[in-house]
């Protein structure tokens, strides 16, 4: 029994690498990002120039990723329109973006309920300590509501998003 547990771990993993392989493949990009869209439900973050899709990569979200942002410390990925206004290259993860959460409609959701709506939201790679993990890390959704990709991925990002850059966050 404990060997066929054994060969069963070893065939996921292996999977796993292999889903991690293909999520990621994709023609080369050609043109200016203009616009970054993520789809939640997917786990999906799209690159568009001109409404054609560039790139696509799996990503990781906030640990409770099910709905909108609505206060600090909710765990959730925000989901709205915003602009990845600022670069971080001396960041506590290798690099990141920052995304302009709260908006008006985010801030005045979270007045009227009360609370502080957060802030401090982030496209980021992996922290650095984690940097071995790569592609695997959109396996689970881990961040504080962040949107996360492999540190492979966001030097691809780095070079070809400029700030700022309209990011669509949707269900």
């Amino acid at each position: 029994m404990k060997k066929l547990v054994s060969i069963a771990l070893l065939a996921l993993f292996a999977l796993s690498l292999g889903f991690c392989v293909v999520a990621g493949a994709s023609q080369s990009p050609a043109g200016t990002v203009d616009r970054v869209v993520v789809y939640k439900s997917k786990r999906r973050l799209i690159l568009l120039s001109g409404g054609k899709r560039l790139r696509s990569y799996r990503v990781a979200l906030g640990g409770s990723p099910v709905g909108p942002k609505r206060r600090e410390g909710d765990h959730r990925t925000p989901e709205g329109h915003y602009m990845l206004d600022a670069r971080n290259e001396q960041s506590h993860y290798y690099k990141a973006f920052h995304i302009s959460y709260p908006n008006a409609q985010d801030a005045a959701k979270a007045k009227e309920m009360g609370v502080s709506p957060g802030g401090d939201i982030m496209l980021h790679a992996l922290p650095k300590e984690y940097s071995w993990a790569g592609k695997m890390q959109a396996l689970y959704d881990w961040t504080d509501g962040c949107i996360a990709i492999s540190d492979e991925e966001m030097d691809e990002l780095w070079t070809l998003i400029k700030v700022p850059t309209p990011i669509d966050i949707y269900p």
